[in-house]
């Protein structure tokens, strides 16, 4: 029971920031979509593609972490965390079709050439406090998504981490195109698609290895550890997987063959405590043989 509170307070906290998060993109996105549309600069635009996409995203944070905090059931005796995991990856999905689809908007202006822009300086001003606001953001989920060991914070950070640069490259372009360098708005717009690409890369080199149940600890460290506690011989069969916060480990540990059952026991919770509280393991299987 007392995990189960846990898993229901850590799903309270996440959706609460994912809540304050949602709010902050909401005004991102309307202030950018007012300028780019008076103004038609095409990389505003697709900076709001891309502002969009994480107000989606943190729509589709909101009901993955209300899944992942289900209690283990029949059907999903580990858990629902790889839910989790999976919304990372649906971010992946909507990075991939929004790079397409600025990449492809921007090679076309390109070939048509591209026209002036009509923006002012005020406009210009409140594109900058969109980038102040994703710096606070971007801060503040980085951190949460630590401390909560959240796969679908940190995921949705590392997107909003590359929207300051986006953003960056977008003012430039911005400011580039309103003194009748014309090519800059579109030429940024491809460098928006680029960065995305490399965020949704970096999403899914951090996802899969949960997914496919990647070692999360070396087995010679959880050999070490395991080999300190007093009354193993040794241990083997070592596995682990999971992913921040939520590691699994199982393992067999070798006893004097004369100890008694009891005995052997004891020594089996005393690994199992010595793991957890050195290794920051969630859940531990050990197995006794004798030797």
């Amino acid at each position: 029971m007392p995990r189960r509170v846990t898993s229901v307070r850590r799903a309270a906290q996440i959706q609460r920031v994912l809540l304050g998060i949602l709010a902050a993109n909401l005004v991102v996105v309307v202030v950018k979509l007012v300028i780019g549309l008076r103004a038609g600069s095409l990389a505003v635009l697709s900076d709001v593609v891309h502002s969009s996409v994480d107000a989606m995203n943190n729509v589709l944070g909101l009901v993955v972490v209300l899944v992942a905090s289900r209690a283990p059931d029949e059907d999903h005796p580990y858990g629902h965390q790889k839910f989790e995991t999976l919304g990372a990856l649906a971010i992946v999905a909507f990075l991939s079709v929004t790079a397409f689809e600025v990449a492809k908007g921007a090679i076309k202006r390109l070939a048509a050439g591209a026209p002036m822009l009509d923006i002012t300086g005020a406009e210009v001003s409140l594109l900058a406090g969109t980038l102040v606001i994703n710096v606070f953001v971007a801060a503040y989920e980085s951190r949460r998504g630590r401390e909560l060991h959240s796969d679908i914070l940190l995921a949705d950070a590392a997107h909003t981490k590359a929207d300051i640069f986006v953003t960056l490259g977008v003012l430039s372009g911005v400011l580039l195109a309103r003194v009748g360098v014309t090519w800059a708005d579109p030429i940024v717009a491809l460098l928006v698609a680029a960065v995305i690409v490399l965020v949704a890369y970096r999403i899914i080199t951090g996802s899969i290895p949960v997914l496919v149940d990647q070692h999360v600890l070396p087995s010679v460290t959880i050999r070490s550890a395991a080999e300190e506690v007093e009354g193993v011989v040794r241990a083997y069969d070592i596995r682990s997987r999971g992913s921040r916060g939520r590691t699994f480990a199982e393992l067999t540990i070798a006893v004097n063959g004369s100890a008694s059952v009891e005995r052997a026991h004891d020594v089996a919770d005393a690994v199992e405590g010595h793991l957890r509280v050195h290794l920051q393991l969630h859940e531990i299987i050990v197995h006794v043989e004798p030797c």
